[in-house]
């Protein structure tokens, strides 16, 4: 590896100093030299990810502990697989915001009694794509364009979600009004609630994002002290291991259809995680490669590992990788602390019920619009790109994730195919040719 020449001059005029990167063996999951730093980040982006985690466990009507409990379980994996095979070297593991409603749907089609099945298939297909290398196909046949309308769909779904606690009241007040004194009043402390939110992440997004976050959530707990406000209550459901197995009713056209399902899912986590790594070796402070592939190997141990407790599925999401980078790590024994600081709460869910509706909706509206805020990213591929990723956006809102994400492929398929044709007079063989030339130019462009 080469070194990162970090600036660390300061008002007396000291010279920069050289950090090297170690490369022994387990440099990447600990090195004594920032064991406080780590467990100090770790600690701060832990705190970041609960309320982020139980707003994505609500969006995919799982319970939040089970919720909570993949996440603790995917920090472990991430930590051991950094030992040997490591993917990127801050990373924080979580359930993904752009996965939630894919779960919601596999719920609400198959039951929460089928979905530590599904999750294990979809692991098992994941594994598959882990031994072949094959996400650097996946990126060629899904262009990052796409994927950015996809979430932007997926985003505007979890805005509108968590926008209805931002008026929600509590189930002691009684009235035939809809909007009556109670309602207008939660509906100003929602809206001051996500201003001070937005005021301080645009303050603080530089140097320390988990600050708005921290703001927020114990300003709300204390707030509801003095004011009656919906708050989040967390059942404690049991966790207990099983074979993940479907459930005998289940027809053999249901089981293809979980087939199909698993598959999108598959393919989605994956490619979330390709885009995640890219950004995240951006942002590292040593400027370490990542290895999309071996955090492909962690995520599929995880999401496999989880189903035998019902969990959900999980990926190196930005925003706490990001929080994690800015808080001061520099190996994954940062994600060991989140984990274990997660942990506490699986085994304490009393204390998640001090969570205000209104403070969470205020986190989760931001993340919706973070997401919808990612096609940003597409202008730089041009206007067509632009355009489509809209269309792919405005699909998955409207008809289904994986209905829109198809029906957008087809349009671009069908759009490339026309323009070469018609207006080039070249044959159907040269155009299919050209057709994955240029989405092989793109994925390398993202990568």
């Amino acid at each position: 590896m080469g070194t990162q020449t970090e600036d660390r001059s300061a008002s007396d005029g000291q010279q920069t100093q050289e950090v090297k990167p170690a490369t022994h063996r387990g440099a990447a999951a600990f090195q004594s030299q920032y064991f406080l730093r780590d467990t100090a980040a770790g600690l701060i982006t832990g705190a970041m990810a609960i309320p982020l985690s139980i707003g994505i466990a609500i969006m995919s009507d799982y319970p939040i502990k089970v919720g909570l409990a993949t996440v603790a379980f995917a920090c472990l994996v991430g930590w051991i697989n950094a030992w040997f095979k490591p993917g990127n070297y801050i990373g924080a593991p979580g359930i993904a915001a752009g996965l939630a409603p894919v779960l919601a749907l596999g719920v609400a089609t198959f039951g929460i009694q089928n979905m530590a099945f599904c999750i294990f298939l979809t692991a098992a297909m994941q594994a598959v794509i882990w031994y072949f290398n094959w996400q650097k196909y996946l990126l060629i046949a899904v262009p990052a364009y796409l994927v950015e309308g996809l979430l932007a769909g997926v985003g505007l779904k979890i805005f509108l979600k968590f926008s209805e606690f931002t008026y929600e009241i509590s189930d002691d007040v009684v009235t035939e009004e809809f909007w009556n004194a109670a309602r207008y009043q939660i509906v100003v402390i929602s809206a001051v609630g996500f201003g001070f939110f937005i005021y301080l992440f645009s303050k603080f997004k530089d140097t320390q994002p988990a600050i708005p976050y921290f703001a927020l959530i114990v300003g709300g707990a204390l707030l509801a002290q003095a004011i009656a406000v919906p708050m989040i209550h967390v059942e404690d459901v049991p966790l207990y291991l099983r074979l993940p197995l479907p459930e005998s009713d289940v027809s053999v056209t249901i089981l293809i259809y979980m087939v199909l399902f698993c598959a999108m899912l598959a393919v989605i986590d994956v490619i979330e995680q390709v885009m995640s790594n890219a950004a995240i070796e951006k942002i590292d402070p040593l400027k370490r490669k990542t290895n999309s592939n071996n955090s492909l190997l962690a995520i599929w141990i995880a999401n496999m590992g989880s189903s035998f407790f019902g969990g959900m599925t999980n990926l190196d999401g930005l925003a706490k990788s990001t929080t994690n980078k800015l808080a001061g790590a520099y190996t994954k024994f940062s994600v060991l602390v989140i984990g274990f600081f997660i942990t506490f709460f699986i085994f304490n869910t009393e204390y998640l019920d001090y969570l205000p509706k209104f403070a969470l909706a205020a986190i989760m509206m931001f993340t919706g619009y973070k997401m919808i805020a990612g096609l940003v990213h597409v202008t730089h591929y041009g206007p067509y790109a632009l355009m489509l990723a809209f269309v792919c956006g405005g699909l998955v809102f409207m008809v289904g994730i994986f209905e829109g994400l198809l029906i957008a492929m087809a349009i671009h398929g069908f759009i490339h195919y026309m323009v070469y044709t018609n207006h080039e007079r070249t044959p159907g063989r040269a155009v299919i040719k050209r057709y994955f030339e240029n989405l092989k130019k793109d994925s390398s462009n993202l990568q």
